[in-house]
């Protein structure tokens, strides 16, 4: 019997998600591109319930242009339709739209990856738009004046990437279409090179985008978090005025208010300020993948981000420990009034205590 047979009789249990652990490394490759080419790309934070009406719509797309839908409940999906590529991906809480577009020798306005799709399907994808980007893959090295016109005119940062074999330039902004722009000279990559290099160069640009979604949060609860801790370190000082137990009673109350305050924005933030930080986290390794190098007189990804994300990471990060501590603070607080009532309690009763054997005395004596 051949080690084929062998395999073929064992009969052993089988664990239920078996088969899903083998096909987990493989259910998102990178693409196959080959250049030059132009790449469109959307992220949108979906919305409750929108992941049923995300596959309706991809299916609405596949009906139109004669192609095999989805499997249902596939939370991925990438098929050539023709004039154009499409890779869907769906996240934890974002899905992504990747348009390719081969470049057939005209001189295409940008965005033209997009021009197959139908507007009133685009303009039914659900959630809400946060990264848009146009991304061009060229051949041949565009001038600088042609750079100027591609970027409407603001400076971009860039570098050399994968052991000098590709060039990308990018600004970080918005331009005139509301799009991101991203640069990609490819100097020497295969198609498969080529379609990872694109892929992580996407990854960077969604991720930090992704991971600037907790700024807003931090920003907003900055001011309130600031007040809360002004509001405890004036309890703290009045614990030492307290006269009556209905000093105490108002105090208790009002730090009660306060953690009551502090642990909702922390149950409104952890989340968020944790995906701040695992999305972070990916934009950096993303960096490492490409393999950055510097181009004479240009600022590289890594030096901008460095410059422009991390602050930002840092502000979301500040509140977080903030709220923390103002956590802790209130629970050293709490402890301490508690330790008060106690004692005030215990010298009660000694009075208490006292009392009642100063009126037991003269009875005794009277007997």
């Amino acid at each position: 019997m051949n080690q084929t047979e062998d395999n073929q009789v064992l009969n052993l249990p089988v664990y239920a998600h078996r088969n899903s652990l083998y096909e987990e490394l493989h259910t998102r490759p990178s693409p196959k591109v080959s250049s030059p080419c132009y790449v469109s790309h959307l992220a949108l934070v979906r919305s409750e319930g929108s992941v049923n009406g995300e596959y309706e719509l991809i299916s609405n797309l596949c009906q139109r242009f004669s192609v095999n839908p989805p499997s249902e409940g596939a939370s991925c999906f990438y098929q050539n339709f023709g004039g154009f590529e499409l890779r869907w991906e769906r996240h934890t809480e974002f899905s992504t739209y990747t348009f390719i577009r081969p470049d057939d020798g005209q001189k295409l306005a940008e965005g033209q990856a997009l021009s197959f799709i139908p507007k009133d399907w685009l303009n039914q994808l659900p959630g809400e738009l946060v990264v848009a980007l146009h991304m061009r893959v060229t051949e041949e090295a565009l001038t600088e004046s042609e750079q100027s016109v591609f970027f409407e005119g603001q400076r971009p940062a860039g570098s050399m990437l994968a052991n000098a074999k590709a060039c990308v330039l990018t600004t970080f902004r918005l331009h005139s279409d509301s799009f991101g722009r991203i640069l990609l000279h490819n100097m020497g990559l295969n198609a498969n090179q080529m379609g990872r290099m694109i892929q992580r160069l996407l990854e960077m640009e969604t991720y930090r985008l992704m991971a600037l979604m907790g700024l807003p949060v931090a920003r907003s609860l900055s001011s309130e978090v600031t007040s809360m801790e002004i509001q405890l370190a004036d309890l703290n000082q009045q614990i030492a005025q307290i006269q009556t137990e209905k000093d105490e009673r108002e105090l208790l109350q009002q730090i009660s208010q306060i953690a009551a305050k502090v642990e909702q924005y922390r149950s409104d933030t952890n989340y968020r300020f944790a995906a701040t930080n695992a999305y972070y986290a990916l934009v950096g390794k993303r960096l490492e993948q490409v393999h950055e190098q510097h181009i004479s007189g240009m600022q590289t990804m890594r030096d901008f981000l460095e410059r422009r994300l991390t602050p930002g990471i840092r502000t979301c990060n500040s509140l977080r420990d903030r709220l923390e501590d103002l956590s802790r603070r209130i629970h050293r607080t709490t402890s301490l009034l508690r330790t008060r009532v106690e004692v005030s309690i215990e010298s009660q009763n000694q009075k208490l205590l006292l009392s009642l054997i100063h009126i037991s005395e003269p009875t005794r004596q009277a007997e």
